[in-house]
Order: C-alpha cells, then sequence, then structure tokens
C-alpha cells in the first residue's frame, strides 16, 4: 500500500490517497476540500479512483465528497449513520465557516463496527470511535500496521468533543479500549497534523496517559 497525505481546506485536514500498488486502484479518505488539488494528486499517481471514504460527518473532511463522487462516478463510504446530521446540515456549516457552497449528501453505504472496506485488493477494517462524533469511524489495514483516525487522535492530543453529541468520556473509551488494543506499533494518520504511532500516544499523550485520562 502506497499513501499520499494531501493537506487541504484552511483547516489543513489530511486527506489521504491510499493506493493498491498491485492494481492501482485507489480510494480519498476524507475528501474535505480544494478538489482540483485532490484531482491533480490523483492524476500524477496514475490511480483510478475505485471510492471515496469518510471517517466522520465533519465539512473540513467531507466537503469534496459530493461533487468528487459525481466526478469520479464512485460510491461514498461511512461514515457511521449517527453522523447523517451532520451531513445533512453541510450547507449550513460551510456558509458559518465561510467556505464555498456545498450540498448534502447520502453515503452509498453507511459503516459500522465490524464492516470490511476493500480497495483494490487491500482490506480496511472498519472501527466505530464516536467521542468527537457519534458516528466516527476508524480505517485500519492490518497488513500494513496502519490506522486511519480522523479527529479521534492526534499526536498529543485527541478530538474536540465540545461540537453536538461530542463527549469526551465517550472519546476516550474510543481510544483506550478499541484504538490501543491495536497494538503500540501501529502507526496512524491523523485528520491535521503529523502521523504518530499508537504507543508513542499510549505512552505521553496527556489526555489518555496522564491527569486527563
Amino acid at each position: 500500500m502506497k499513501v499520499l497525505t494531501i493537506p487541504v481546506t484552511p483547516f489543513q485536514q489530511n486527506c489521504s490517497l491510499v493506493i493498491c500498488q498491485q492494481t492501482m486502484r485507489a480510494a480519498l479518505i476524507d475528501p474535505g476540500g480544494d478538489t482540483d488539488i485532490l484531482k491533480q494528486a490523483i492524476e500524477e499517481a496514475g490511480v483510478t479512483v475505485e471510492k471515496l471514504l469518510l471517517t466522520h460527518g465533519h465539512l473540513d473532511h467531507v466537503g469534496g465528497t459530493a461533487s468528487l463522487a459525481e466526478y469520479f462516478n464512485v460510491p461514498i463510504e461511512g461514515p457511521h449513520e449517527a453522523d447523517r446530521f451532520w451531513l445533512d446540515q453541510l450547507p449550513m456549516q460551510a456558509s458559518m465557516f465561510g467556505f464555498p457552497p456545498v450540498r448534502s449528501f447520502e453515503p452509498d453505504r453507511w459503516l459500522q463496527q465490524g464492516d470490511e472496506v476493500l480497495v483494490g485488493q487491500l482490506t480496511f477494517q472498519v472501527f466505530h470511535c464516536p467521542g468527537h462524533t457519534p458516528g466516527h469511524v476508524v480505517f485500519f489495514q492490518a497488513d500494513s500496521k496502519l490506522a486511519f483516525v480522523g479527529d479521534v487522535l492526534f499526536a498529543g492530543s485527541i478530538g474536540r468533543t465540545d461540537f453536538p453529541q461530542g463527549d469526551f468520556d465517550t472519546l476516550i473509551h474510543s481510544i483506550k479500549s478499541v484504538l490501543f488494543p491495536l497494538g503500540d506499533d501501529v502507526e496512524f494518520v491523523p485528520g491535521h497534523g503529523p502521523n504518530s504511532t499508537l504507543g508513542r500516544e499510549r505512552r505521553s499523550n496527556p489526555f489518555v496517559s496522564g491527569e486527563f485520562g
């Protein structure tokens, strides 16, 4: 598997282009905006996008989804249906944050704990990790020991829980009971900022290793 991390939107959200090198099939995880930049990256990589994957329904993670799904004629998979209300509110989110107009949409497939997503010959396990949003999911590629965690966990921090239906205790539970058991050697791509490993965060992240957690 090859992964290209492409920061998009004024929030510098990490959109990931995940590529199956055996088939040159690919997926975009969290295409939040700047669709021309994403199209250019896909063209330069010489891959065929076969689906769009979403960790949760916040604008900076999904703002480019509807237009890209239409452009590439591909399905949208994720997040969990508990984030439907966020997707329904996308036009309002865009107006509130000064983004270009964005239309709401419904994924072709809502995802749940235990589901699998295929990209070429790659298999991604789906984990439901609520707390930042109620329908947040994480994509884990076991062979590569790489997880795409959206806004659940960051290097040295965690996702915000002050949005509607966010909950701090639920988020901490998701990190400790769902993510950390995947293994200390698992690297993760967060929704913002640099990659880290689950082991590094388990040992040093103050929200899950110290006074807060």
